[in-house]
């Protein structure tokens, strides 16, 4: 599979969760944890889309640290709000069993998690040159 090939497949996948996350803000009965993962997932998905556009290797991870470093190793700028997204990583993994394990560090805004994903997709769209066609 080519690289713009994939980097459009994970945009897809990424606006999947993007639009789970837009009909669940409104429900005061939407868990967080559950409009955080997808925040969470949305944006790993368009970091990975950003890599692969640019043939950049990363392993299966959904360490958003890890995938930002990658795209910041490799020479490729991004809006604060991508680095700010960084706080969406518990979402992943640690706060999905929240009881058992953590409680976030500060209270979650829904707001806040959707301007996220819209301006990390439209850094991403940027870069893999989606907003040009």
């Amino acid at each position: 599979m080519r690289s713009r090939e994939r980097a459009e497949i994970l945009l897809r996948k990424a606006a999947q969760d993007e639009f789970t996350v837009l009909k669940l803000i409104p429900d005061p009965a939407s868990p967080d944890e559950v409009i955080g993962f997808h925040a969470q997932q949305a944006v790993e998905k368009m970091l990975k889309a950003v890599l692969s556009f640019k043939s950049v290797l990363y392993r299966r991870t959904h360490d958003l640290v890890e995938l930002m470093d990658l795209v910041r190793e490799n020479g490729i700028t991004f809006p604060e709000i991508v680095e700010e997204s960084r706080r969406l990583g518990p979402f992943a993994t640690t706060l999905r069993y929240d009881d058992l394990f953590a409680e976030p560090e500060e209270p979650f805004d829904r707001s806040w998690a959707l301007e996220c994903i819209r301006r990390t997709r439209a850094w991403a769209e940027s870069v893999v040159g989606l907003q040009e066609r």
